[in-house]
């Protein structure tokens, strides 16, 4: 059981030999691991812990030292994660954490990482607690001696804590089978208190890292585990990114913001610029503080607007606390996103309440034939659990959330995972809701995705939500910039999507070229009739044409179109074209997934090829030139997305994909036409010069956007579609079949 450098504390309470072992030069006391526990309920136990310090720590960095944290595990859950400490192989934490022990024969799991920012951080060593030898109500010494699997010989050095372990005193909550409740701990810990907003203004005077005496800077945020990473802007040491952004804040006492400054560079690892800290417990709340940073270890400086305010309205509770049921609560909710609040608090835009209730006939992900799942359920950055409920393929959860909506146009993503003790959760199933499209209050299944929101899974999950929001705010909203999610896939290249992008902006093409053939043909008589129309039509736009009539034309096809939609001629087709390429793609993710995993195969090409790079540097060249070919073809497989996907948006703004964002384009369309009908087009140029020339001595810090760009970020392209499609329940997982004899 001591693989991984494991140690216990000899404990009184089984009058057992002691046994005295030498670990490495260091003498610690292991007891037995099956201490008596109180039988029946699991018991609540709660676990002080301060870690003290790391002493001789591996270093993981090229300069010899490493950037140590420290997390704790739990059951397979990361209960906690210690700060950073950087370029220190024998660091000082000198943190306190209290961890709710539900069952204290499960071992907690220590593991240190060195922290690298924007790469996958390294591996420094782990060990376990077993906490069944600890002393009750004792403060115990603890050295832990880091090990790693692969490598059970290297000497990874220690981690020093003290713990306490202690009966809970207040009453201990029954804990069911089939529902288990959320620990106050942990749900404290899942929710946040505060919100952090950051904008990243310009540079100064940064450090020339090319050759050409410039650099492509870009900068990356961390608070805790949210990370953000800016938009790289080429060959300059003055750049100026404009980037808004939250994070959420858990702690009371604020946190610190690690920033770091990089230099983008193709081919071979990105050059490290600056870093510099923010103490948010230095900052006053509800108060935007401008910051300029000087970087440390480098030169330059960095400009923020940082700006703290309470937390939004996000919850967790069971189903018998319900807001929207209590009419005084759901009155204050109705009356909050109102139209006559349409200009309060224009981030709040809506309010949204996810019933978790159950899932049935779920993959079975253990060898047991079960599963211990839990339920993930996120809205762009915000990202709440459940709790598991072990041992079950049909779980029932009971569990209402609640968010604060900041764009109508977020999806509501919930996903279905399999705990796991001792490695990353499994994944079960997906659903993908945009808000739009939610039906309030009524209780839905829905059939669990795969993680390509391509194809159905094992199981469906039974939801009930509902969506309050202000038309008006959702509106405006639109026409700014769109919130970026912190936690994205990485690009990597696939044949198959490349493939799918370079199809669909084949197709998006082939629709101009056919138009242009089209007007050739009424050039060449092709058919006499049709040619005469569009001459006749030709003269009498000529001829009367006014600038009012270019969004009147686009308002006319948007009417057309909904005439079409309403009277059952829907020309619509469902589009089974991308629906094959997705399929396909995630044929080959299946075949990927089945070799080695992408740190396996990371790991495995660098013990390859390390001697061979040590030993022959044209070696090392030649792999910086695939490196750096790979990274092009990902771009251009990115940008044939991005203009695929324009051409989508648009046609899908006219085939009414998304009635409001249809409809506010109408509004939209009228408005140009009235004021350019009205108002003489000279005038109307005057006014955008003047916005646009005094925009920035109105506005320093303004975040430059384009409200046309923005409103189509928010339509669908057809793979969204494809993804955001709602499949049919299969009969036999109707409520009326559902087994009698739940396994549990």
């Amino acid at each position: 059981m001591n693989t991984y450098g494991s140690i216990g504390v000899y404990s009184p309470l089984r009058k057992c030999m002691k046994k005295t072992v030498l670990l490495r030069g260091k003498t610690s006391l292991v007891g037995p691991s099956n201490v008596d526990f109180p039988s029946g309920d699991p018991g609540m136990y709660q676990l002080d812990i301060t870690l003290r310090r790391g002493q001789n720590l591996a270093a993981r960095d090229r300069g010899g030292t490493s950037d140590p944290y420290v997390k704790f595990k739990l059951g397979g859950k990361e209960v906690f994660r210690s700060k950073t400490i950087h370029k220190n192989l024998n660091p000082v934490w000198e943190e306190k954490t209290c961890i709710l022990i539900e069952n204290p024969r499960e071992p907690l799991y220590i593991k240190v990482f060195d922290y690298d920012f924007g790469l996958q951080d390294d591996f420094i060593g782990s060990a376990f607690l077993n906490l069944a030898s600890l002393e009750l109500n004792r403060q115990t010494d603890v050295t832990l001696s880091l090990k790693d699997p692969h490598y059970p010989d290297h000497d990874l050095g220690n981690i020093l804590l003290s713990v306490l372990l202690a009966p809970r005193e207040e009453q201990r909550e029954v804990f069911q089978t089939q529902s288990l409740r959320l620990s106050d701990l942990h749900r404290k810990s899942q929710l946040w208190r505060g919100i952090v907003s950051i904008t990243l203004i310009e540079g100064r005077e940064l450090k020339a890292m090319d050759a050409n005496g410039l650099s492509d800077p870009y900068v990356k945020f961390r608070l805790g585990h949210q990370k953000y990473k800016s938009k790289i802007m080429p060959k300059t040491l003055n750049p100026q990114w404009r980037e808004q952004f939250d994070f959420h804040l858990y702690e009371e006492r604020g946190g610190i913001i690690d920033i770091t400054v990089w230099d983008k560079d193709a081919g071979k690892k990105d050059d490290f610029i600056g870093r510099c800290q923010v103490d948010l417990s230095t900052l006053s709340k509800e108060q935007t503080h401008k910051l300029e940073m000087l970087l440390e270890e480098g030169e330059g400086c960095l400009v923020l607007l940082v700006t703290l305010t309470a937390s939004a309205a996000v919850t967790i509770s069971d189903l018998s606390v319900n807001s929207l049921e209590d009419p005084k609560e759901r009155e204050e909710i109705l009356k909050r996103y109102s139209l006559m609040r349409m200009f309060h608090n224009m981030k709040d835009v809506g309010f949204l309440q996810v019933k978790v209730i159950r899932a049935e006939a779920l993959m079975a992900a253990d060898v047991t034939g079960k599963s211990d799942p839990f339920c993930v359920v996120e809205l762009n950055n915000d990202r709440l659990l459940t709790h598991t409920v072990y041992k079950n393929l049909n779980p029932e959860w009971n569990k209402i959330f609640t968010f604060n909506i900041k764009d109508i146009h977020s999806v509501l993503e919930v996903t279905v995972y399999d705990e796991d003790r001792d490695r990353s959760a499994d994944f079960l199933g997906k659903v993908a809701i945009p808000l739009l499209s939610i039906q309030n209050g009524e209780q839905k299944a829905y059939v669990l995705k795969n993680k390509q929101l391509t194809g159905p899974t094992k199981g469906v999950i039974y939801l009930e939500i509902d969506v309050i929001f202000n038309a008006v705010k959702a509106s405006i909203r639109t026409l700014m910039p769109k919130e970026q999610k912190y936690i994205e896939e990485e690009n990597r290249l696939s044949k198959q999507l490349l493939l799918r992008n370079f199809i669909r902006m084949k197709r998006c093409v082939m629709v101009l070229i056919n138009a242009a053939y089209y007007v050739n043909s009424c050039f060449d008589w092709d058919s006499p009739p049709r040619s005469l129309a569009a001459f006749l039509l030709f003269l009498f736009v000529v001829w009367n044409f006014e600038l009012y009539m270019v969004p009147l034309a686009l308002l006319l096809l948007l009417a057309w179109n909904y005439f079409l939609i309403i009277s059952g001629k829907d020309n619509r087709q469902h589009d089974t074209v991308v629906e094959d390429m997705l399929e396909d793609e995630e044929e080959e993710d299946d075949r990927d997934d089945k070799s080695l995993p992408r740190s396996d195969k990371i790991t495995w090409l660098w013990y390859c090829t390390s001697g061979i790079l040590q030993e022959d540097s044209e070696k090392k060249g030649f792999m910086d030139k695939l490196y750096a070919i790979q990274e092009v073809c990902v771009s251009v497989q990115n940008i044939l997305d991005e203009v695929a996907s324009f051409g989508e948006r648009i046609k899908n703004t006219f085939n009414w994909t998304v009635p409001f964002l249809s409809w506010l384009a109408i509004v939209a369309l009228c408005v140009f036409t009235v004021i350019l009908y009205f108002i003489p087009l000279r005038y109307i140029v005057l006014v955008w010069g003047i916005n646009k020339f005094t925009k920035k001595l109105r506005s320093p810090y303004a975040i430059d956007n384009n409200e046309l760009l923005d409103f189509l970020s928010r339509v669908p392209s057809d793979v969204q579609v494809v993804q955001y499609h709602e499949l049919k329940q299969d009969p036999s997982h109707s409520p009326s079949k559902r087994k009698k004899n739940n396994p549990g």
